[in-house]
C-alpha cells in the first residue's frame, strides 16, 4: 500500500532512541523527510547518522524541549527550511515513579512538563502552520496506563499520560474542520535495545519470562517498529477518517473496554 507520505515533512520529537528513533525509521523508510530534536548530542548525532547510511532523509537538532521557548524557535527553524510540517508526532517523555504522598512539588512539575507542557506547546506553535496549509495529522505517544491503572507508583505518569489523550481528543473535535487529523497511540510493554524492558529480561529472564506468561497475551513484548507501523499509517492521508482516536498498540495486554 503505497501511504503517499514521498517528501511530507515530519517532526518527531524525542527520536534519539526507543520507540522515538523507531517511528523515525518508519516515517522515513515511506519517503518523510524527517526532523527530530533530543537533548543528547551524541546521540541524536548517531541515530541520525545510522539513518542516513540507510539513504533517510532524516535530520536532527540537539533541543531541550521542555525550554519555554524552544518549541517556537524549532518550528521557526523547520518553515524556514521546508516551509511546511505536514506530521507532528509528539513523542519525548519519561517517568518518576513514587508514591503519591512522597512526592514533590518539584517531581510533578518536571514530568508535567516534559510529558505534557512540552507537548502543548510544540503543538501550539504547529496547529499555527497547519491551519495555514489547510492540513496535517499529529499524533501524540501516549500510553495503556493513560486508558488504565498502572498501579502503584506511577501517579504522575498515569496523570500525564491521560490528560495527553483527553488533549488529543479536544484538538481533533476543534481542527476536524481545517483538515488536521489528531490521534493518540498507546503502547503497552514495548522492548528494544537498552531500554528498561530490555534491561529487566537481561538481567531476569525467568521473571520476565513469567511477566510474560501473565501479562501478555501474545507471549511477547511489543517491538518499536510495530508502534511506528501504526503511527505511519496515522500520519497518512490513508488514515484519512480517522480522528479523535487512541489506538492501543499493546497485544491485548491492556484490560481497558473502550
Amino acid at each position: 500500500m503505497d501511504l503517499d507520505l514521498k517528501d511530507k515533512i515530519a517532526l518527531v520529537t524525542g527520536g534519539s532512541r526507543g520507540i522515538g528513533e523507531g517511528i523515525v525509521a518508519g516515517l522515513a523508510a515511506e519517503g518523510c523527510k524527517v526532523i527530530t530534536c533530543a537533548r543528547n548530542q551524541q546521540a541524536l548525532d548517531e541515530s541520525v547518522a545510522g539513518m542516513r547510511k540507510k539513504g533517510f532523509d532524516v535530520s536532527g537538532v540537539v533541543m531541550d524541549i521542555t525550554e519555554k521557548e524552544a518549541a517556537d524557535t524549532l518550528i521557526n527553524e523547520i518553515i524556514a527550511e521546508h516551509s511546511r510540517i505536514d506530521v507532528l508526532v509528539n513523542n519525548v517523555g519519561g517517568n518518576c515513579r513514587g508514591e503519591f504522598d512522597t512526592l514533590s512539588d518539584e517531581n510533578w512539575e518536571e514530568l508535567l512538563n516534559l510529558n505534557l507542557t512540552s507537548h502543548i506547546r510544540i503543538s501550539r506553535a504547529t496547529v499555527k502552520v497547519m491551519k495555514k496549509q489547510g492540513s496535517g495529522s499529529i499524533i501524540f505517544i501516549t500510553s495503556i496506563f493513560g486508558r488504565e491503572a498502572g498501579g502503584k507508583g506511577l501517579a504522575i505518569y498515569n496523570t500525564t499520560k491521560s490528560a495527553m489523550i483527553s488533549m488529543a481528543k479536544i484538538m481533533a473535535v476543534e481542527l476536524a474542520g481545517q483538515g488536521i487529523r489528531v490521534n493518540s497511540v498507546a503502547p503497552g510493554s514495548i522492548r528494544f535495545p537498552g531500554g528498561s524492558w530490555d534491561k529487566r529480561c537481561i538481567a531476569d529472564p525467568e521473571g520476565m519470562a513469567k511477566f510474560t506468561g501473565q501479562n501478555l497475551p501474545l507471549g511477547r513484548f511489543g517491538s518499536r517498529e510495530e508502534v511506528a507501523n501504526v503511527v505511519t499509517f496515522l500520519a497518512s492521508g490513508r488514515a484519512s477518517l480517522v480522528t479523535g482516536t487512541c489506538i492501543n498498540v499493546d497485544g491485548c495486554q491492556s484490560k481497558s473496554l473502550i
